[in-house]
């Protein structure tokens, strides 16, 4: 049997159990109505009532995937697995770079590769006709329990202005520090093929393209440092766009997304790649937390949202992955870079490869009982890396492409009514179309329906808040989606 996408599978029984039931019970077919306002809107507005008759359980039309363009499936397709293979190649022949390693010897260590980083971002920035810049980002980490004196960290961030919404950023990182089994172990050989060589060679393959195509968004990509010891590279550079009033908007972590089979190599996955995204907010208030606990939204987080945008726009035929999107912050007892986002209130997620091999993490390389331990490039599937840098990259032109995520999304809870009213800020980007009301049952993972309200600022739908989830979106003439957001509920 051909496969079918499962919302419009879902859809078309939806239609044949309700063709049934009007045979059967009449009915004289209901009508949704909308009420928007807007400088050029102002008066209420009829939707489509034989749509909104035709759904079975409300108004809207099924959403369906968005599909790539041209310009994004010639950018998919320039994606070199040999170029990703070389520099994780060249990274592994710095022989460590623990975040504690040396960092004046030229040829190895943390130092040697920072500024190897430094010099290929420098490169792609070059083509960039000055839209990309470059800098190292240093900052003393004071003493820790994984850090026993104060060290210099260096991040490596390349940053790529946007032309139209330069305000709004999205930040993709791979770690470059590395380790062996002990943590403190700055001198032994630590190759770090897969974790994280393989994510920094992704972020470096993407600036590669980026840099020569114009994006309304700004992206930032960043190769973090000090992720083994706590996150310190990550925390440093969140912290200071936090500083700054920085909007970003996403974030992803590319953290061990090197190979696509699993500890016994006996149930390969080389298409699918793991996506983790916390539900509540880390930076939930207690006063938030009982608005939640109150009227829902225990998945509907910012970084669920992101969750779902990355399906939408990067499972398709031009990427050939499947994306797995894991309900969870991240692994048991475990984290990467994408934490430390979420610690500033950013939305933000996490990419990894679907079965981790721990005889290749975090371990000494060595022969034990004839098993080869290690994180060493032999074991890393470039081809592999190469479909989940473009996913990645999927996702960043999407989000940067298109619109922002609208922003002081609300849902009137004042009064107790059967329809739903939701109010926003109108973004001042000029390429907005308008927007759309989504919905989904509170038991459906996705988004399943949507609702084209216009250019306006305030829409009621003829449905019932305490049944359904609802949220927004904006669009461009072109057809680019932004992530969803969620609404908070207004009783004033």
């Amino acid at each position: 049997m051909k496969d079918v996408d499962s919302r419009a599978l879902a859809f078309l029984v939806d239609q044949a159990f309700i063709r049934v039931m009007e045979s059967s019970h009449p009915h004289s077919g209901r009508r949704t109505f909308l009420t928007a306002s807007a400088a050029t809107l102002s008066t209420p507005i009829l939707a489509d009532a034989a749509l909104a008759s035709d759904t079975a359980d409300g108004p809207g039309r099924p959403i369906r995937p968005q599909r790539p363009g041209r310009e994004l499936r010639a950018l998919l397709r320039e994606i070199d697995p040999r170029r990703i293979e070389a520099d994780i190649l060249r990274m592994v022949a710095f022989g460590t770079r623990h975040t504690l390693s040396t960092q004046t010897d030229p040829v190895r260590g943390i130092g040697a590769a920072v500024e190897w980083v430094h010099a290929r971002l420098q490169a792609v920035a070059a083509a960039s006709g000055g839209r990309m810049t470059v800098e190292k980002q240093s900052f003393v980490q004071p003493v820790s329990p994984r850090v026993p004196a104060p060290t210099t960290i260096t991040n490596v961030v390349a940053t790529l202005r946007g032309d139209a919404s330069p305000a709004r950023l999205y930040v993709v990182t791979g770690h470059l520090d590395s380790r062996a089994s002990d943590v403190m172990n700055a001198t032994a050989d630590a190759p770090g093929a897969d974790d994280d060589a393989s994510g920094v060679a992704v972020v470096l393959e993407l600036a590669r393209l980026f840099a020569t195509r114009r994006t309304r968004g700004t992206l930032v990509f960043a190769v973090v440092s000090g992720e083994e010891q706590g996150l310190y590279g990550s925390a440093h550079l969140a912290a200071k766009l936090k500083e700054a009033g920085a909007d970003v908007q996403a974030m992803f972590s590319n953290d061990i997304v090197g190979a696509g089979s699993g500890w016994d190599g006996t149930r390969p996955e080389p298409h699918t790649v793991r996506l983790f995204v916390e539900g509540v907010p880390t930076t939930e208030t207690p006063q938030e937390a009982a608005l939640r606990q109150s009227v829902g939204g225990e998945n509907d987080g910012p970084s669920r949202q992101l969750g779902r945008f990355v399906k939408d726009v990067a499972e398709n035929d031009a990427t050939g992955m499947k994306v797995r999107v894991i309900w969870r912050r991240d692994r048991y007892l475990r984290g990467s870079d994408h934490i430390s986002f979420i610690r500033q209130g950013y939305p933000a997620a996490r990419f990894t490869e679907p079965r981790e091999n721990y005889a290749h993490e975090h371990q000494d390389v060595r022969v034990e009982n004839g098993v080869q331990y290690g994180d060493l490039p032999e074991f890393v599937d470039f081809d592999y890396t190469a479909r989940v840098a473009k996913v990645n990259a999927a996702t960043l032109w999407s989000l940067a492409q298109g619109p922002g995520t609208p922003k002081n999304v609300t849902i009137d809870a004042a009064t107790l009514t059967n329809d739903t009213t939701l109010h926003w800020d109108r973004d001042p980007d000029p390429g907005i179309a308008g927007y759309e009301v989504i919905w989904r049952e509170t038991t459906s993972p996705d988004w399943t329906h949507a609702i084209d309200v216009g250019d306006v600022t305030t829409a009621t739908i003829d449905l019932a808040k305490d049944n359904v989830q609802f949220a927004l979106r904006a669009t461009t003439p072109d057809g680019h989606r932004s992530p969803a957001a969620f609404p908070r509920a207004t009783t004033t």
